[in-house]
């Protein structure tokens, strides 16, 4: 599926826009979570008619960019050293460093404990921290996925064809048109109601992959109370 890019002019502003062109009627505009624009597009439609299209929307693109660039996170860049808290499923965790002469990260009593051969590196040490992680994300995101599966009548339908981990910059998750569900590595630090409304929003999308009125209507059946959820993970992880 190839992307188009393109800078519309608005005001005295250029507004970033990726399109996707789809067997569709309509034109969709989206203001993602990170705040960056994409456009849904009949293979048919011209550069000039989508442009003319974002430019008469421009003003609630604004809008809502100003709404989510208040949830993006504002965290200092990690050092990776003693003392520095992190975050695993909501909750937060000191960073203690301790020489040794085997690698190992692990959970004790309020601290990631990280044992080095290296404890003066930092590269190390984040090292560790990030594998940590992505093993504790593969554990937990899959367990969370048989789980929300459940709150739909027939779990199978929306079953994705296979879960890939990354750190994929501010987006929390993604469904490809080949139902392959892509989750951000850094969605562990959230709590576990957050994240699964990131997954049960991603799951919705297998039936619905647009964000209209019949995917908002899913979402809200299969989780009513999405919209507290996602307050709780924009909040959290500001």
């Amino acid at each position: 599926m190839s992307v188009e890019h393109l800078l519309v002019s608005y005001g005295d502003q250029q507004i970033a826009v990726s399109v996707v062109r789809r067997a569709r009627r309509t034109l969709e505009i989206a203001v993602e979570p990170d705040a960056s624009v994409s456009v849904a597009a009949p293979h048919e439609a011209s550069v000039a008619s989508i442009e003319t299209k974002v430019r008469r929307r421009g003003a609630w693109i604004r809008r809502q960019q100003r709404y989510f660039q208040q949830f993006l996170p504002r965290t200092p860049e990690r050092q990776f050293v003693s003392g520095e808290t992190l975050r695993y499923l909501g909750r937060q965790y000191r960073l203690k460093i301790q020489p040794h002469i085997e690698k190992e990260a692990k959970l004790q009593r309020g601290y990631l404990v990280i044992r080095t051969s290296q404890p003066g590196s930092g590269g190390v040490t984040r090292n560790l921290v990030e594998d940590w992680y992505r093993r504790r994300a593969g554990a937990k995101f899959l367990e969370r996925l048989e789980f929300n599966l459940q709150r739909f009548p027939d779990p199978e339908l929306f079953r994705p064809s296979g879960l890939l981990i990354r750190k994929v910059g501010q987006r929390w998750g993604s469904m490809s048109p080949r139902k392959r569900l892509l989750l951000n590595v850094r969605l562990i630090e959230a709590p576990i109601d957050a994240i699964d409304y990131v997954i049960t929003h991603e799951l919705c999308h297998i039936a619905e992959p647009h964000h209209g009125p019949k995917f908002l209507e899913l979402l809200q059946r299969v989780l009513p109370d999405w919209e507290s959820r996602k307050l709780k993970l924009e909040r959290s992880m500001s």
